[in-house]
């Protein structure tokens, strides 16, 4: 009796002294990993603003309009892979004007039509090519009272790179060189086209 005694207490001490260090180890804590931020990719229609400079020169002029403009764009873009096919168009405003002698251009306000052929080589990074229809209207006046106001058709060409801030917005540099077409004004009594060139900077929400 008396060993058997000896020996219940023996073991009772080697299962406490077990759990103890089981307890001392415990179980391995993971810290939950971050949520991943979500790039978008670009498929999907989009709206956004811009504003920036343009200046440029009148045909059969020496007038050279420039001043700040700023509009809306809106669009649509196709990924696949890493290319991104797209269509955009832009509607803006524009202080671009210029006196010299008794001759005034400006250029009150443009647009423009444009196919866009990108690449994203980095997640949310976006480098593109634009080109299309530009459109606008052009105003002469002389010695400051006759004035008269045509619409221009013309070709644009141009390239800029967007980066994703979060899945909805990104930001956007763009540069454009647009070339109207001439027509004739009986004020200056002369043919006159414009061509110009603009930086941009915009910000785009995509649905």
């Amino acid at each position: 009796m008396k060993k058997l005694l000896v020996a219940a207490v023996a073991l009772a001490t080697v299962m406490i002294s077990g759990h103890a260090r089981a307890a001392d180890i415990g179980y391995p804590q993971y810290a939950p990993a971050p949520a991943p931020v979500l790039m978008p990719r670009w498929t999907g229609f989009y709206i956004g603003g811009n504003v920036g400079y343009q200046w440029g020169e009148i045909d059969n002029n020496p007038t050279q309009p420039s001043g700040v403009m700023g509009g809306v764009q809106a669009g649509y873009n196709w990924q696949n892979g890493m290319f991104v096919f797209g269509a955009e168009g832009d509607l803006n405003l524009s202080a671009a004007d210029e006196t010299f002698a008794p001759w005034k251009f400006s250029n009150p306000w443009f647009g423009t039509l444009r196919g866009r052929l990108g690449v994203a080589p980095w997640q949310g990074v976006l480098f593109y090519g634009t080109g299309g229809l530009a459109f606008a209207g052009l105003e002469a006046e002389v010695n400051g009272g006759l004035s008269e106001s045509r619409s221009h058709l013309g070709w644009t060409i141009g390239g800029g790179a967007e980066v994703a801030l979060n899945p909805a917005w990104s930001v956007k540099a763009e540069y454009l060189y647009l070339s109207y077409a001439a027509r004739a004004y009986t004020v200056t009594g002369a043919d006159h086209g414009f061509d110009t060139s603009l930086v941009r900077f915009g910000v785009n929400y995509r649905f």
